[in-house]
């Protein structure tokens, strides 16, 4: 998507990435169990986004409440297992990267929770997937700069070097976390995905908490405010920022300013804490950083579409908009339509799916296929956070839920 680099714009994603960045300091400066913040993280969080969520499905709750459908289609159960996985992996993405800022030094943590991409390669790479040599080489100088940068960790040993290895796990649990999401979102909506992620995560957390004896309540104040600045900063401003701006800027544009959370959360702990950076592993932090930047961009690169005229083939006229004949008889996303015989008059067939008129400026001849799929012109994010949770993969187009017609719509909205 075209990029549009106005001063809202800008403003956005400079408070999306300074909100993110305080994750760290604010975890590192509390006095309760990394697990106990890690608990409330995720719970308050839900608190505050879930009934957002679930107001983009107010018909569908009602009708599930006057029993006219059933939450749960047949369909959606392994999928539903799936997102249990996830929420699995999300939790121990916390739990890892929450405690390793008490281990190491929050400019290593950062750093080495920046991997994601690395293992999301990986991931994908083992299912069959197929990079060129530039996103290669970008994964290559992330890991040797991870390295570098963890070696004077890895030669003093102690807690030092397990905060390091649990921010890699941290990396590779959100790297599982986003794969398993991208399997279960395909087969069930936002809404429905995010809710149940984060409550399975909210109790599995819960119930490692309770059995390990840690206290969940009566904290001191700094922890009370740290609790309150997770929400407020990551959570909220976070997340809205980085989705406004990420509906007027690509992913990979945002994925690669993410990446500047590292020097951002070390130049805050330094400045509130007093925790200094070796120089001797600066190097090797900025090599993680340029690493992670080359593979994200060329992938970004790999996945872009080859250009087309914009014409559809067999276009009809409906209300003023030029749109195209509903989807094949392979698509999962609706009912099969008949296609008319080559040489057969056809009278104009209406869409069973409303139409908004288009925005200003923006082509009217978007293939209404795209929507039906629930895919949009401008991709999610890429690059999860830990700062956004569950909430991390809200596309920028609304999927289509698999009820009647009148039920759907497929207009674009901004998360």
């Amino acid at each position: 998507m075209k990029s549009r680099f106005d001063p809202m714009t800008v403003a956005a994603m400079a408070v999306a990435v300074v909100s993110i960045s305080a994750t760290a300091p604010l975890t590192a400066a509390a006095t309760a169990s990394p697990l106990a913040m890690a608990f409330w993280r995720n719970a308050l969080g839900f608190a505050v986004l879930g009934p957002v969520l679930l107001l983009l499905r107010r018909r569908q709750v009602v009708r599930v409440a006057r029993r006219e459908r059933a939450l749960l289609r047949r369909e959606q159960w392994r999928p539903l297992a799936v997102s249990a996985l996830a929420a699995t992996a999300l939790a121990l993405h916390f739990a890892a990267f929450m405690t390793s800022t008490r281990l190491t030094t929050v400019a290593m943590s950062t750093a080495l929770i920046a991997t994601q991409p690395v293992w999301q390669a990986l991931i994908a790479a083992g299912q069959g997937a197929r990079f060129s040599r530039r996103t290669w080489t970008g994964l290559i100088v992330a890991v040797v700069g991870a390295a570098a940068a963890a070696g004077l960790d890895i030669k003093s040993g102690g807690t030092a070097l397990m905060g390091d290895l649990l921010a890699l796990a941290g990396a590779v649990a959100g790297a599982g976390y986003t794969a398993l999401s991208h399997k279960a979102r395909a087969d069930m909506g936002t809404t429905m995905y995010s809710t149940v992620c984060s409550l399975v995560c909210g109790l599995e957390l819960f119930v490692i908490c309770r059995l390990a004896g840690i206290h969940l309540t009566g904290f001191d104040t700094s922890t009370n405010l740290s609790l309150l600045g997770l929400l407020v900063l990551p959570q909220l401003l976070g997340l809205g920022a980085m989705n406004f701006a990420l509906g007027r800027t690509s992913a990979t544009t945002m994925s690669v300013l993410l990446l500047l959370e590292t020097p951002v959360a070390a130049l805050a702990a330094w400045w509130f804490m007093g925790q200094s950076v070796e120089a001797a592993a600066v190097p090797g932090l900025l090599l993680t950083m340029v690493g992670v930047t080359i593979a994200v961009t060329s992938s970004e690169a790999e996945r872009k579409p080859a250009p087309h005229d914009g014409r559809l083939p067999q276009a009809a006229s409906y209300q003023g908009h030029s749109t195209a004949l509903p989807p094949p008889p392979a698509s999962t996303w609706g009912p099969a339509f008949k296609q008319p015989e080559p040489g057969v008059h056809s009278p104009v067939l209406i869409p069973p799916w409303p139409i908004s008129p288009p925005a200003p400026g923006r082509s009217t001849t978007r293939d209404p296929r795209v929507a039906w799929a629930g895919l949009g012109d401008s991709s999610t994010i890429t690059l999860s956070y830990h700062g956004a949770g569950v909430f991390d993969t809200l596309p920028m187009v609304r999927r289509r839920e698999q009820d009647t017609p009148a039920d759907t719509d497929t207009r674009r909205i901004r998360t």
